[in-house]
């Protein structure tokens, strides 16, 4: 698969680096999207010697992830696979209190980016008859905590997207899938109390939570010929702490 193109939005850190390197073990090219952190993106993109290359964007931003993709498919070829992992801001706090300016930003930044990123890249896989996306979801879509009723609106949104795409897309042969983490060690969760992340590791059947590295290498798989007759699905990565 060495002349496969991956792009991963929101690729410089946590889970997206993870999925970085799982779909450059799997003999991707990868485009490493980030936001501002360049930097970083290129220190990834060094821990996979080099394969592929670094593109700043806002996931957000339609004009700017079209422009994005035709320059990654310029330099890199055609994008056979799609991660839509770019990390959209969050209020917490309960839902009835939370300013609806705040709420909105959530659920437009949410299924805009996503929006963005298929909107770009669905035209060749379609015509080509062949791709893979996947959205990075989470298991609060359907696991209720109180405080994240923004985040949980707009993942289940997204959730919602990907299997009325994953119909309209099927046919020509593009499979949509989304894989939804639970708690992960990364540093957007390293404010989290050491206590709570033991409470959760007590009550997860594999006694631990997650590693940015137990969601990179189901996404990989999702985007590899292995998963061909994989789509439409809701992918729970919580180490079995619930399976709705």
């Amino acid at each position: 698969m060495a002349q496969h193109v991956a792009l991963v939005t929101g690729g410089s850190r946590g889970i997206g680096a993870a999925i970085v390197r799982g779909l450059a073990a799997k003999g991707f090219t990868v485009a490493v999207n980030c936001l501002k952190n360049t930097e970083l993106a290129e220190k990834v993109l060094g821990e996979i010697g080099g394969q592929g290359a670094v593109f700043q964007a806002d996931a957000r931003d339609h004009g700017q992830v079209a422009a994005m993709v035709k320059a990654v498919e310029a330099r890199l070829g055609p994008v056979e696979a799609a991660v839509h992992n770019a990390n959209i801001h969050f209020p917490m706090g309960p839902f009835w209190r939370l300013p609806w300016d705040e709420v909105r930003a959530k659920l437009e930044g949410e299924l805009g980016a996503f929006h963005a990123l298929v909107a770009a890249v669905g035209p060749g896989m379609v015509e080509r008859k062949h791709g893979r996306i996947v959205a990075v979801s989470s298991s609060l879509s359907r696991f209720a905590s109180d405080g994240f009723g923004a985040h949980a609106a707009a993942k289940s949104a997204l959730d919602g997207a990907v299997r009325v795409l994953s119909r309209e897309m099927g046919p020509s042969g593009v499979t949509v899938n989304a894989v939804a983490p639970g708690l992960v060690e990364t540093d957007a969760t390293s404010h989290q109390p050491e206590e709570m992340k033991r409470a959760v590791a007590l009550f997860t059947p594999l006694r631990r939570v997650g590693q940015p590295e137990d969601i990179g290498g189901v996404v990989a798989f999702l985007c590899s010929e292995e998963a061909r007759w994989v789509t439409g699905q809701y992918i729970p990565l919580n180490g079995g702490i619930n399976t709705v």
